[in-house]
């Protein structure tokens, strides 16, 4: 009888002793996360503030159908009642809103995960995807249409929004490429 106290005595003592080591590894880690969470989410809504504001100057300064000529750009306003670059523009606008709702919390939730997980570079390319897609969201909620005024000539006319969007997609993908290359090469190591 002895023995199996002692015994159990030896099982338990260390799991109850690595308990607060893991709790204080969980708090270092919200620690350090916290203040990055709210750098990232702060500069998603910097941005996209950033862009509110220009499809509002845009609104107020190209209303009138004229074009302001910047060489290779063109500042002229549009209205895009679809996704990005026109698509699904037949579909009624609740449905284009509500799937951009969707899509835009998706990319909230990855981007608070991403920011205990991964290195710096993949939550800020999150972050600008995130901040492109809100404020798109915001701009579409009132009218069920976004305000595009960057004109090339040979793309569909967009806004910082979409620049947002796609230079976030791009540094996420290299970010992950970026990732994975380094687990891999930290994988033949260990071999």
């Amino acid at each position: 009888m002895t023995t199996e106290s002692s015994h159990s005595e030896e099982v338990v003592g260390p799991e109850v002793a690595a308990a607060p080591e893991r709790s204080e590894t969980g708090r270092a880690d919200r620690r350090r996360t916290a203040p990055t969470r709210l750098a990232v989410f702060t500069g998603a809504g910097v941005l996209a503030v950033v862009d509110l504001g220009a499809k509002a100057v845009a609104e107020r300064g190209l209303g009138d159908g004229r074009t302001v000529d910047l060489g290779p750009l063109a500042l002229q306003l549009a209205h895009n009642s679809g996704a990005a670059f026109s698509l699904g523009s037949g579909l009624p606008s609740w449905v284009v809103v509500t799937v951009t709702g969707l899509l835009t919390g998706v990319i909230a939730v990855i981007t608070w995960r991403a920011v205990a997980t991964t290195s710096r570079l993949l939550p800020a390319g999150l972050a600008a995807v995130l901040a492109g897609a809100t404020a798109n969201l915001v701009d579409r909620a009132g009218d069920g249409r976004v305000t595009d005024y960057l004109h090339t000539g040979w793309w569909p006319t967009f806004n910082l929004a979409d620049v947002w969007i796609t230079t976030g997609a791009a540094v996420a993908v290299l970010a992950s490429l970026r990732s994975d290359r380094s687990a891999d090469e930290a994988s033949r190591s260990d071999a």
